[in-house]
């Protein structure tokens, strides 16, 4: 009895996530990596938590009544536009301000950091400068350095890429916390809850090359763009391990946000 009674105190002690999965995996993603749930996961996942997975991309999303249940979410890149008016984009847009409201955590990469910006009030769009592909070096402001200075984040933060859209304006009362030479939004922060980062920090230089391959297939970019990416991708190396801390930290609520 006394041992029942123990599991089942782990059980509700153990912390529990949701990825939103708003792409199709790839089939090179699904044989090499098991697809991007487990991609993210092998990111931020740690023994002993639970880790659900819900195909947003095909209107599949948590019901409200087990929201509660969730320490956190994560949402993930996409082929659709943040600002397009796909049924599934706009209630998706409705569960996240949804989440909002209960304040709960929320951690939006790229085309999620673009979504989370239009859920709150923001606005996205394609970028101004055309596609960034490639590894990207963001600047972190000096109050966001000062900040996250226990996770020893660097002033210069090389992470992997690849989008054509961007957040054209933070959400009022959000905090733009990173920008680069050709996105002015490549992280922002809306209280202590909500993260949103424009980069990939889950990718690998592997993932990428491939993902260039099909974008090379499908006319979305062109040869120029696929060189700069490739000559980036071997002039430099994404800091996995400093986005790693950020977001493992953002989603257990280990950062503190004040000064």
């Amino acid at each position: 009895m006394g041992g029942e009674d123990g599991g089942e105190v782990e059980k509700k002690g153990r912390r529990k996530f949701a990825v939103l999965l708003c792409a199709d995996d790839s089939e090179y993603v699904k044989q090499a990596y098991g697809g991007y749930f487990k991609v993210f996961v092998g990111l931020l996942g740690e023994e002993g938590e639970e880790w659900d997975v819900y195909q947003a991309a095909h209107g599949e999303l948590p019901c409200m009544a087990d929201v509660d249940g969730y320490d956190g979410f994560v949402i993930t890149g996409s082929c659709n536009d943040a600002h397009g008016d796909d049924q599934w984009i706009k209630d998706l847009v409705s569960f996240l301000k949804a989440l909002d409201a209960k304040k709960k955590k929320v951690l939006g990469v790229c085309f999620g950091h673009q979504i989370l910006s239009r859920a709150l009030g923001g606005k996205s769009g394609r970028a101004m400068k055309g596609w960034d592909i490639g590894v990207t070096c963001i600047h972190p402001s000096h109050s966001t350095i000062k900040l996250l200075s226990s996770l020893h984040i660097p002033s210069h933060l090389p992470v992997i890429e690849c989008h054509r859209d961007e957040v054209w304006q933070v959400p009022p009362q959000a905090e733009v916390m990173a920008w680069s030479e050709k996105t002015g939004v490549e992280m922002f922060r809306y209280g202590d809850h909500i993260l949103g980062i424009q980069g990939h920090p889950e990718y690998s230089k592997d993932i990428l090359r491939h993902l260039l391959d099909r974008l090379l297939q499908r006319n979305l970019i062109q040869t120029c763009h696929a060189e700069a990416a490739k000559a980036s991708l071997d002039a430099r190396e994404p800091d996995r391990e400093a986005w790693k801390r950020l977001c493992k930290g953002f989603l257990r609520g280990n950062l503190s946000w004040q000064l």
